[in-house]
């Protein structure tokens, strides 16, 4: 066996001690999120299922408590989700969830492997989230519905664009990494870090008119089908976690059965202004 394929993986331990109540109560690990937000959704679901104990902070984007001096001093760039575990502050959400899946006990080794040449793969999985399938799907989803909700003007270019970019995707996923017997990605049989990721960012489809989800997602049978793993494997804590998502799809979809639009709506949904 290659020498570095092993032993060289994150260790399940902790850099401080919690032997004080007083002191651990201080150190325990926060999570600063919108629920709204795709990234904060991943994170408050891993959280959930590796059984991590965490004080769930509600940032209201909508509100722009992102900006606020007090959050700034915990994220300087002023996004969610952000985490403080004692003395340590850290930010973007894929950086969290490889902390997260290091730093504590009992986070089984399938949602980020010891194995250096699995963990390469999940790593490069979530590195090309950021540019093809999150770019395509956060642009899609703002200009065909949340644009208005924003005071912004629906762009069907971009919107045309950004849809190209999501079904190619889409495809890529099927393609490329749901290939073989597993259910998940990388042909694995439970979860790792990168399928939470993913299908947190195309639950965010849901906001579409049904008509524009089913065009997508439709012709994706291995993606449908990889999505519902994916909440199987994480129930019930996915679904909870979703249900502010569940509630913005049915107010979408009663405005658009009124014929009102989005601005009015932001209201009633306290939307945030970054998804």
């Amino acid at each position: 066996m290659n020498p570095i394929r092993r032993g060289w993986g994150c260790k399940k331990v902790r850099s401080f001690s919690r032997a004080e109540n007083e002191e651990e109560e201080k150190m325990k690990l926060k999570v600063y999120v919108d629920r709204m937000s795709q990234p904060s959704r991943a994170i408050l679901i891993f959280c959930k299922v590796n059984g991590i104990e965490f004080e769930e902070v509600q940032i209201n984007l909508a509100k722009q408590q992102q900006k606020s001096p007090d959050f700034k001093k915990i994220n300087p760039m002023g996004q969610v989700p952000t985490i403080a575990d004692g003395r340590f502050n850290l930010f973007e959400s894929h950086a969290i969830l490889v902390y997260l899946a290091c730093a504590f006990p009992g986070v089984a080794d399938h949602w980020y492997p010891a194995d250096l040449f699995r963990r390469a793969k999940i790593n490069s999985v979530l590195d090309w989230h950021h540019f093809n399938l999150r770019r395509g799907a956060m642009t899609y989803v703002l200009n065909t519905v949340l644009a208005p909700v924003f005071g912004l003007r629906l762009n069907p270019q971009a919107a045309a664009e950004a849809e190209k970019l999501l079904s190619s995707s889409l495809s890529k996923i099927e393609s490329i990494w749901l290939k073989g017997n597993g259910k998940f990605l990388l042909g694995g049989f439970q979860p790792s870090i990168a399928d939470l990721s993913l299908v947190c960012e195309i639950m965010q489809l849901e906001l579409l008119d049904e008509n524009d989800r089913s065009r997508i997602l439709g012709p994706h049978k291995k993606v449908l089908e990889w999505i519902e793993n994916t909440k199987n494997a994480t129930r019930p804590h996915f679904e909870e976690v979703h249900q502010i998502l569940y509630r913005a799809k049915t107010r979408f979809q009663e405005q658009r059965s009124m014929g009102g639009n989005n601005t009015n709506l932001s209201k009633r949904l306290g939307l945030p202004s970054k998804m």
